[in-house]
């Protein structure tokens, strides 16, 4: 927001207005920072470690066999690389966007990319199991095809992503705000200057119409809201909903697993991203009112609380959609067998070459101290 000033003249008299500066809000900014220097970091460093192993599972263990497979492979990469892009932002951010303009595009675009791409990546995953378990019969031509529709699935969804998060691409931009110097009479009517604002580098929309700064403040966030969050919600609910019946009814002594299962991945989905959403929603509704100091900086610290929420369902979909299986647990178990013998092994190859190399210097010292640098050297 920019200062301005309120000034009237009365008989030759100046009545000086108030001067309305920008909000400072210190708190947020304290908050902000904690979150990302320690919470942020913790996130980024779990669901780094949890997809990588994801992905690892699928590329030397287990192939892609089915629809499913192919979705939390895509889920696993859309989540490392918000796990990668998100380091970047908060340093580019601090150190106010130096590799400059094409960074900031490129980050905040890839960011809105995973955004969408994760959410409706889940939605697709709910929509397999639906046709797996309750559409079973009529599904089966359909899921013979498993991974052709399964990529052609995820190729519209990365591509939907990309076409929502344009708007980030093209508005986004690198900028610094021109200083502002507030001019002032004084009691002699001489002109004084008053205080150079001034502000940092920053990454944000920037527009050169008011037009379509409006409609694309209020385009971006409610396609966020409604295609980012809404839509996949309404899916999953009505295809876990559909599942649950069909598993209730069913007379399975691990139906009841099953039901626990998909009534966590529900809930876990509602409770990391229905706090964000719902304030996103409630700032894009009173965005162009006025409201004061305090109102905006609870409204602000709320989404940046719910924010960081909502960061930690990536590291919460590798336990929920990969390890939960049995088969990918075996998988998984596998690659920590294969990890501990390749360890074994190598720490075995340590220790021989280590017997060796002490068998081979102890004969060296009795020939004398003049080879010591070259038997260190062999070690």
């Amino acid at each position: 927001m920019d200062s301005t000033i309120s000034d009237s003249i009365d008989d030759g008299n100046y009545t000086y207005g108030e001067v309305i500066e920008p909000c400072e809000m210190p708190q947020l900014l304290n908050i902000r920072r904690f979150l990302q220097v320690y919470v942020h970091s913790v996130i980024c460093v779990a669901g780094f470690v949890g997809n990588t192993l994801v992905i690892l599972t699928y590329a030397f263990y287990k192939r892609t066999k089915s629809m499913t497979d192919v979705y939390l492979l895509n889920v696993a990469i859309t989540d490392i690389l918000f796990v990668v892009a998100l380091p970047l932002i908060i340093f580019s951010e601090h150190s106010g966007w130096a590799l400059g303009d094409w960074s900031c595009k490129f980050l905040r675009g890839v960011y809105s990319i995973n955004l969408y791409s994760g959410t409706l990546l889940l939605a697709c995953i709910s929509l397999d199991r639906y046709l797996a378990i309750v559409q079973a019969r009529r599904s089966f031509r359909l899921r013979s095809q498993a991974l052709v529709y399964s990529y052609v699935s995820c190729a519209a969804v990365w591509l939907l992503a990309l076409g929502l998060a344009l708007p980030t691409f093209i508005f986004y931009q690198r900028y610094k705000d021109t200083e502002e110097t507030v001019t002032l009479p004084d009691e002699d009517d001489n002109v004084s200057t008053g205080p150079v604002l001034e502000q940092e580098y920053t990454c944000f929309f920037r527009f050169e119409k008011n037009d379509t700064a409006r409609r694309v403040k209020l385009l971006v966030p409610s396609t966020q809201v409604a295609l980012g969050f809404c839509l996949p919600l309404l899916v999953m609910a009505f295809c876990y909903a559909s599942v649950l019946i069909t598993l209730l009814r069913a007379k399975n002594f691990q139906r009841h697993k099953a039901v626990r299962v998909v009534l966590t991945v529900v809930l876990v989905f509602v409770v990391c991203h229905l706090p964000y959403n719902a304030t996103l929603l409630y700032d894009v509704v009173n965005m162009f009112e006025l409201y004061d100091c305090h109102e905006v900086e609870r409204t602000q610290l709320t989404l940046v609380l719910t924010e960081s929420l909502a960061y930690l369902h990536c590291c919460l979909n590798p336990l929920l959609y990969a390890f939960v299986g049995v088969k990918f647990r075996n998988h998984f178990r596998k690659i920590l067998e294969d990890a501990w013998c390749l360890g074994k092994r190598y720490m075995g190859a340590r220790r021989t070459s280590r017997v060796t190399s002490e068998a081979y210097l102890s004969s060296r010292r009795s020939e004398g101290s003049s080879y010591e640098n070259a038997t260190s050297f062999t070690m």
